[in-house]
């Protein structure tokens, strides 16, 4: 369980890390820029586990993989949203952060718990359960390996 930190619509990647830290490669170094000028807060109090909710078109603009890096620098492991930028999508996926779609996210408060259950495909916020699309399996795999990088390794291994 964790915080739902809710966004709106069309968050674009510079939102998310802005421009000036693009040269900062270190996860944990990025989430302490993550929505710096956006969502001040955000950077200090992100937690393991918690879960970013928001609406249409999340991580659209530019294709930087910082975006997803920072997230998970903060101990981000879902996004969930009505939509995804098709670049973000992928970059989430290669990075291990897994975007999940739910049409229902503007149903879900700022600061409320939530539960992410993948086995069921839903999250859950104040007792209500909201479907989540299904992520392909060999998406999935990549997520659970740490991402594209350490799912080739392994790959490599066999």
């Amino acid at each position: 369980m964790g915080r739902a930190w809710k966004f709106g619509d069309d968050i674009d990647t510079d939102a998310i890390i802005p421009g000036r830290f693009l040269t900062i490669y270190d996860p944990k170094e990025l989430a302490s820029h993550a929505f710096e000028g956006t969502r001040n807060e955000f950077a200090a109090e992100a937690k393991d586990g918690d879960v970013i909710v928001a609406g249409r078109n999340f991580g659209c603009g530019s294709s930087r993989e910082h975006a997803p890096l920072a997230l998970k620098g903060a101990g981000i492991e879902f996004v969930v949203a009505k939509s995804f930028a098709r670049i973000f999508y992928r970059n989430a996926i290669n990075t291990g952060v897994l975007p999940l779609v739910c049409p229902d996210t503007d149903k879900i408060a700022d600061g409320t718990e939530v539960f992410v259950n993948l086995s069921q495909a839903y999250i859950e916020a104040d007792k209500k359960q909201y479907p989540l699309e299904p992520i392909p399996e060999f998406m999935m795999r990549i997520v659970e390996a740490g991402g594209l990088v350490e799912y080739a390794k392994m790959r490599g291994n066999k």
